[in-house]
């Protein structure tokens, strides 16, 4: 294991992003424990962490065996199994009382040196804090989906936060095989209100006529070098979840961030992409 990774890592909230923080410190040699709201939604959290690690083992990326990280690996559904980690992210869905309830909830249980973060893909890092009794040991570490394929994540200082765990968060980040950029707390941070905005303009541009979804994604794709086009990106993210950060934007930073019409009615629609086999593609076959 790095001497850099903390040797338990606690994540809370076992869905796609949960899973895949999970399995990133898990195959970078963490105990990780993984708490889930019922027992059901646990047994599938830990699917979901073996199912990654699985990918990995056929890539032949890892030199463990698949029963030694699973013996790394607990799940379960209560916070106390967080007492002992050093790190604990949370990975919950960016609704802010549940966000706020979660993370007082983990702090209660952590030792006074653990450090508290979110996944937050857009909510205040600085609001957050402001709910716990110690914003200092508290950070933003957003992950990006899918996170085994992901090489980003992005370190979220919070106002009070310890300068300290700058440092030690890029060396964690390092340590996972992944690249750290420092971001400052703001509305969206970098990557999210970069990327909202471009994917918000692509929607105008669809709802507009001016060009189908796949010409438009084509058009960043190979005169921009975006791995993936803005409406694919949505479509993987969930145009739910897009369509939750383009308003808190919108209510914090403006009209350029008031979400486009055709984004509310295919979510009103239940097309919420990837997930639900609709967005601005045809996923069924998927």
């Amino acid at each position: 294991m790095s001497n850099s990774l903390p040797a338990t890592v606690g994540v809370l909230g076992g869905g796609r992003m949960g899973a895949g923080i999970a399995h990133a410190f898990l195959i970078s040699g963490a105990q990780v424990r993984v708490i889930e709201r019922d027992e059901a939604s646990a047994a599938a959290a830990r699917e979901r962490v073996m199912g990654s690690v699985d990918k990995s083992l056929a890539r032949g990326t890892l030199s463990e065996t698949r029963e030694q990280l699973g013996a790394r690996l607990s799940v379960g559904t209560d916070y106390q199994q967080f007492a002992d980690c050093q790190l604990v992210v949370e990975a919950v869905p960016e609704i802010w009382d549940l966000k706020v309830s979660s993370l007082q909830g983990v702090e209660k249980v952590l030792a006074p040196t653990a450090v508290l973060a979110s996944n937050t893909s857009s909510l205040s890092v600085s609001g957050l804090a402001g709910e716990l009794s110690r914003p200092s040991r508290f950070l933003g570490l957003h992950f990006f989906n899918p996170v085994p394929a992901s090489t980003l994540i992005e370190v979220v200082i919070g106002k009070q936060t310890d300068a300290e765990l700058v440092d030690q968060a890029r060396d964690w980040v390092a340590a996972l095989g992944k690249t750290a950029v420092v971001v400052n707390d703001a509305p969206g941070f970098a990557s999210s209100r970069l990327g909202v905005a471009i994917a918000l303009e692509a929607m105008r541009m669809v709802q507009e006529g001016v060009a189908s979804a796949e010409d438009i994604d084509n058009a960043m794709v190979l005169g921009y070098k975006h791995p993936t086009g803005p409406l694919k990106t949505t479509d993987i993210v969930g145009l739910d979840v897009r369509l939750g950060i383009a308003e808190y934007l919108h209510q914090e930073l403006g009209e350029r961030f008031e979400p486009p019409q055709i984004l509310r009615e295919l979510v009103a629609e239940g097309k919420l992409g990837r997930k639900s086999g609709q967005g601005f593609y045809d996923w069924s076959q998927d």
